[in-house]
């Protein structure tokens, strides 16, 4: 007799509950007026918007302000053009105003874009811009021809995750990362943006299986990052270098990517500590492959190959003279300027303009040992070494098997 009364009381509180947090709902965009009055229409709980083929014009940002929340196209058939011009993004992921208000350290969680294609214009802003967000996740995306980066995430702390995304003719970086851990960007196309990648004041990023061609500047820089690992990408034709660690960047591995024609360089150490850089492949870099500036030291370079156009058969693929620089052969070596407590060992160098390994400045504590080289100085004087080291002791250069036979 007392606990039906408890029952009863208990049931009928249910439907309130249900009433105070509706669930998730699946909502079409084809039944709203507009594409922000389908993401509108989604409750505090979250759920999903299916946007149909079509052309979406936009002139104001499309903003996403709940969680649990998943944005899906029908592939680039569902083209969003944002025609701002007043720097504006397309879509602006982040708490609503009056969350932060109420609390400025509220986040959303567990928000994912797919599937869809985001234009720009080059007086636009970002293409998608996400502050606050935590494991967004962002894949099967085209987007292309924004004023600024293709996709800007800031302080999007827990597990940030792109792939599978193509980011193109963005007039500022592919990909930009600010505060952000335990990142993965894996299987993305990166063309002729500024800059390809730029994660900067995080750590643990893991940018594995990305193609990256035709930069108008840089392919990836990393800033103040540590604990990371850059592997099995495909980095070719940058107007200046394949890759960039500064700003107190440590413990990061840059392992078996192809870095291929780049006019200024391949890897560009300048305030670096305890790297190791191994298994890469160096092509048609011009100016150096490796550089290791006097703000970094504690590296191991390893096993890496360092070559030209070189096809055998005495013959090179491309000649040695021609109209642009991208249009000839060339070969670079490790360039050390000023670099202390540096490995280098194992590593194979052919066909290259320049020596080997050279220093400039107050390099010490070099070993230089075990490594392979064919072919090299050949814009240098027919005397020159190809291993052109001045240090300070102790270093240690020894057992390098160099072949001055053409």
């Amino acid at each position: 007799m007392i606990l039906r009364p408890l029952l009863l009381c208990f049931a009928a509180s249910l439907p309130l509950l249900a009433q105070e947090s509706p669930p998730p709902v699946a909502v079409n965009a084809a039944d709203h007026t507009s594409l922000q009055a389908a993401f509108d229409a989604l409750p505090p709980s979250g759920g999903i918007v299916r946007i149909p083929p079509g052309t979406h014009k936009i002139t104001a940002p499309l903003r996403i302000h709940t969680p649990e929340t998943r944005i899906e196209g029908s592939g680039p058939a569902t083209h969003i053009v944002n025609e701002n011009t007043e720097g504006q993004p397309a879509f602006l992921l982040k708490p609503s105003d009056a969350a932060l208000a109420a609390d400025p350290k509220a986040r959303l969680w567990r928000v994912q874009l797919a599937d869809l294609r985001i234009s720009g214009n080059e007086k636009s802003g970002d293409g998608l811009r996400a502050e606050f967000v935590q494991e967004i996740y962002l894949h099967g995306l085209s987007i292309d021809h924004h004023g600024g980066n293709g996709i800007h995430l800031l302080s999007c702390f827990e597990d940030p995750r792109i792939a599978d995304t193509i980011l193109t003719y963005n007039r500022d970086c592919g990909l930009r990362l600010f505060d952000c851990h335990d990142i993965i960007v894996s299987a993305n196309h990166f063309e002729e943006n500024q800059d390809a990648l730029h994660c900067a004041d995080s750590f643990n990023l893991c940018a594995t299986g990305n193609n990256i061609d035709d930069h108008l500047r840089h392919g990836i820089i990393i800033e103040n990052t540590y604990g990371s690992v850059v592997s099995g990408n495909m980095i070719e034709e940058c107007n200046g270098t394949a890759m960039i660690l500064d700003r107190d960047c440590y413990g990061i591995t840059l392992s078996s990517n192809v870095i291929a024609h780049h006019l200024q360089g391949g890897i560009d150490l300048r305030d670096a500590h305890g790297c190791n850089i191994a298994a890469n492949t160096f092509t048609i870099a011009h100016q150096f492959s490796v550089r290791v500036g006097p703000g970094s030291g504690r590296h191991t370079i390893s096993s890496n190959t360092f070559c030209n156009t070189y096809i055998g058969d005495a013959q090179d693929k491309r000649p040695a003279e021609g109209k642009t620089p991208m249009s000839i052969d060339e070969g670079t070596g490790i360039f050390l300027e000023g670099a202390r407590h540096i490995n280098i060992t194992g590593n194979s160098f052919s066909g290259l303009s320049t020596a080997a390994i050279w220093t400039q400045g107050n390099c010490s504590n070099l070993l230089i040992n075990s490594n392979t080289l064919t072919d090299c100085g050949r814009k240098l004087d027919k005397k020159a070494s190809w291993i052109n080291v001045k240090t300070a002791t102790p270093s240690i250069i020894k057992e390098n098997l160099i072949d001055r036979a053409p």
